[in-house]
């Protein structure tokens, strides 16, 4: 019977060649776009969860309560896991890391820039890492040793064995290579090259393991399974508090590892998401470009359904019942949809590496994978049972005797529910279309926000010790290049805020809330060398009293309520006096307020050099001429600089990634739909032929026979219109709501995607119309 039912399905696919190939053609679009997203949301969720234990590993997290202004914080004292480790039976071990850093590594005459992280003992035992050689655990408790990945290995050794070689970090210490692992995967929140033990042996370590109070490691907790996660952090909220009474705005708690990626974002305290958003919002993207598909498939399917009507009456007379019918049109489009899934998974090996450059991952498909298998399939029947779902249901229904008789008008009872899926389809479309332009305009929105320091022409250079001990010749050196105009050293990335705390006292503060500052270090010359703008006061100068002034920027002026903040006394450890006001300049991410923000004088140390290029140097020139510089000064390290705008552009990379994405799947998109509307138009032609040709007959012009087929497509695109603008309006306004600033959605833009749609929907219709129109009508009357 099956056989039966395949070799009758095949037999008509072929027949209907026209009909075939305008629906695989839209099922295969439809699936590349849904196997793309598929491969993309998979390695989105399976962040971390190739670690063992992620079920029940925590980051210790801090929720600080500034009054009114709350922030999430996961930053930690270096004494904190100790003090959790052997203390409560649910928590199994504790792990404390320093954040990801860059150093300088050394072998021979070999000297990179690797990514590193400083762990305790327990690193390897509560996160699974796959080891090549040696025993990586062993290797934390000898702080002389360090861990190296299989990449790193080959960028220092080549293909020699690394074990027992000696790298140098920084210049300064020596570790011997005590194990091999491989690469953290594409997957994984820790990116590293090298991971290097604390030493606790060494007087700075000893001083922090007693510091309760300066919060700058991440901490790790893995707990028993089905642990009582509430009263962990009630456990682990009394450890810290017992061992700094001072800390009166903070509370503790665990963060599990499952939702790291997923939920990264967080605001007044709570989180409110974060690349869960995207993962939802492509999932119903891939559905509705499927379903789009499928629509392609119901429309033509009824469309043609005179063809079929005689055929399905001849059963019926022959014996056959409506269930085996349905069978019938279910197996003609799970063939389609087998044939397009065969072509679209060929089309996603060939497409791929343009995928993995657009979505900047490194996926792959594999076939024969089980979860694969199962979605191959779940993809394939959900195609074939929701395309062949109301064809088989209205096919199946013709009465045989009125067939037979020839009375039965077949299509008329199709043409409202086919009506209704195209425009479904255009509504989808008008959607995708309008939510594509709302994220393009929102990301150019916030691109065009003053960031209140001008980042063209801005280098850094990472600065060292030797770099701080002969600052003040090499600031004159490259002065004297004639290409750079300004020069100054700050702690931090202008691009970055490494440092926040509570605000400075002062007087007016109010006793029962404090402000969360943001700090920064910098040198003369600071505002003359970012471009920022002073509003109130001066910048720093190099008389000796500036190691006892700050600036504060305006929104630091706001929040304390400062009428004439200009040398105003603030107490921070020890007392500065206000120098000047600054205009509010954008460091951390560009879709939220700026914070309040103090910088002090620290005219010895610095973590980057900040240059300032005359205006039409062109960069190359300008990174030509410092180069040499830095080798004078400090031989020992690599010369490494990055260009501002590029560093403060990286911040936007999460949305046009999305931008681009939703680009092209919602062109995909149109394209199916002008795919069914050509073919669903070619039908409602070949049906009218002779309508037309009678009507030419009587007089009709080619515009006025254009204009009578397009009617009936346009009507249906203008209520799609109608149903569109107030659902994405809906959906794309509570999008926009997550950020502070944010543009309005514009009528303009709806009236712009409505003109475009019909403007589409005209060429599509005409085009097919076209041949009938200019067709000689003695062609269609001579049967007559």
């Amino acid at each position: 019977m099956i056989k039966n039912y395949v070799k009758i399905a095949w037999r008509n696919l072929v027949r209907n060649k026209g009909f075939a190939i305008t629906n695989i053609l839209g099922l295969t679009i439809g699936m590349i776009c849904t196997i793309f997203i598929f491969l993309w949301v998979r390695d989105e969720i399976s962040f971390d969860k190739f670690h063992k234990n992620h079920d029940t590993i925590y980051q210790v997290m801090a929720t600080r309560d500034f009054k009114p202004t709350i922030f999430t914080d996961p930053n930690m004292v270096l004494p904190l896991a100790k003090a959790l480790e052997g203390n409560n039976p649910q928590i199994v071990r504790a792990v404390v890391t320093s954040h990801q850093e860059s150093h300088l590594v050394e072998y021979d005459n070999t000297k990179l820039k690797k990514d590193l992280y400083v762990a305790s003992e327990e690193f390897f035992n509560m996160f699974t890492w796959k080891t090549i050689k040696g025993n990586p655990s062993e290797a934390l408790r000898d702080p002389k040793s360090i861990i190296i990945t299989q990449s790193a290995a080959k960028a220092f050794f080549g293909d020699a064995d690394p074990m027992n070689k000696m790298v140098k970090i920084d210049n300064q210490q020596s570790y011997k290579i005590a194990a091999v692992i491989a690469d953290p995967p594409g997957n994984s929140t820790f990116k590293f090259d090298f991971i290097e033990p604390f030493d606790y042996t060494s007087d700075y370590v000893k001083n922090r393991m007693k510091e309760w109070t300066n919060s700058s490691h991440n901490v790790f907790v893995q707990t028993t399974p089905n642990a009582n996660i509430a009263a962990v952090d009630k456990f682990i909220d009394k450890i810290k508090h017992d061992n700094s009474k001072g800390d009166k705005i903070s509370t503790y708690y665990t963060f599990p590892m499952n939702k790291w990626h997923l939920y990264s974002e967080w605001k007044d305290g709570k989180n409110v998401g974060g690349m869960i958003e995207y993962v939802r919002m492509f999932t119903v993207i891939a559905i509705i470009i499927l379903l789009i598909a499928c629509v392609n498939f119901m429309n033509l399917s009824t469309a043609r359904s005179e063809k079929r009507a005689k055929e399905v009456g001849i059963r019926k007379t022959l014996g056959s019942d409506k269930k085996q019918l349905i069978t019938q049109f279910f197996f003609e489009s799970i063939i389609l949809a087998l044939i397009a899934f065969v072509l679209a998974i060929g089309s996603v090996y060939l497409l791929m590496p343009f995928f993995n450059t657009l979505v900047s991952k490194n996926l792959h498909l594999t076939i024969f994978e089980p979860f694969f298998l199962l979605g191959s399939l779940i993809i394939i029947l959900f195609t074939g049972v929701v395309a062949g779902s109301y064809p088989a249901l209205y096919l199946s229904s013709f009465n045989p005797v009125k067939v037979l008789k020839g009375t039965f008008a077949a299509g008329k009872s199709a043409v409202l529910p086919r009506r209704v899926l195209v425009v479904g389809q255009f509504v989808m479309s008008i959607l995708l279309i309008s939510a594509t332009i709302i994220v393009y305009q929102q990301i150019q929105h916030i691109k065009d926000r003053s960031i209140g320091y001008n980042p063209n022409n801005l280098v850094m250079v990472p600065s060292s010790s030797d770099i701080d001990k002969s600052y003040a010749a090499i600031k004159q050196d490259l002065l004297n290049t004639g290409l750079i105009s300004a020069v100054t050293r700050t702690s931090s990335p202008i691009t970055e805020i490494w440092w926040k705390s509570g605000s400075p006292d002062y007087a007016g503060k109010s006793a029962n809330g404090d402000i969360i500052f943001s700090g920064l270090n910098a040198d003369v010359d600071f505002t003359k060398t970012m471009g920022i703008k002073v509003l109130q006061g001066r910048d720093f100068t190099k008389t000796p009293g500036d190691t006892a002034v700050m600036l504060i920027n305006k929104a630091a002026v706001e929040a304390m309520k400062l009428k004439n903040p200009v040398g105003m006394e603030m107490r921070y450890g020890r007392k500065f006096t206000v120098a000047g006001v600054i205009d509010n300049i954008v460091m951390a991410s560009p879709y939220d307020p700026v914070e309040p923000l103090m910088i002090y004088y620290d005219p010895n140390s610095s973590s980057m050099i900040d240059i300032r290029l005359k205006n039409g140097v062109s960069p190359q020139a300008g990174i030509k001429a410092m180069e040499p510089i830095f080798k004078q000064y400090n031989p020992q390290n690599l010369f490494e600089y990055q260009f501002v705008d590029q560093e403060f552009g990286k911040k936007f990379v999460t949305e046009e990634l999305i931008s681009r994405i939703t680009n092209i799947f919602a062109g995909l998109a149109i394209f199916i739909c002008c795919i069914g509307l050509a073919g669903l138009a070619s039908f409602t032609i070949e049906k009218r032929f002779r309508e037309i040709g009678i009507r030419k007959v009587m007089g009709a012009s080619v515009q006025q026979l254009l204009m009578l087929i397009s009617t009936e497509f346009l009507k249906l695109v203008l209520v799609a219109f109608v149903i569109a603008v107030p659902l994405t309006w809906y959906l794309m306004n509570n999008w926009l709501q997550k950020y502070t600033y944010h543009v309005g959605i514009s009528i303009w833009l709806f009236a712009a995607v409505g003109v475009l749609i019909l403007l589409l929907t005209m060429v599509v219709v005409s085009l097919n119309t076209m041949k009938a129109a200019l067709a000689n009508p003695v062609k269609s009357l001579r049967s007559e």
